[in-house]
């Protein structure tokens, strides 16, 4: 499964795949076939990317299309 919202949110973040590479602890080839779908993306880096993002999950694997989720209050 190809995640082009990977590369559109490092492009707009003025990111190259080796920055994004070295935030994760990987090589830029190990991300870029990430962006490609030719290798899976494993959770932990999914929530390190969300968080530098400030998107959610849902929003990177394309579940949905708004960017900014509402935050949840916590009781």
């Amino acid at each position: 499964m190809e995640f082009k919202r990977l590369k559109d949110l490092r492009e707009d973040h003025d990111m190259y795949q080796k920055e994004v590479a070295k935030l994760l602890g990987i090589s830029q080839q190990y991300y870029s076939e990430y962006e490609k779908g030719k290798r899976t993306i494993p959770v932990q880096h999914l929530m390190t990317l969300a968080k530098h993002y400030n998107t959610s999950i849902d929003y990177i694997v394309g579940l949905t299309d708004e960017i900014n989720p509402k935050k949840k209050k916590v009781k």
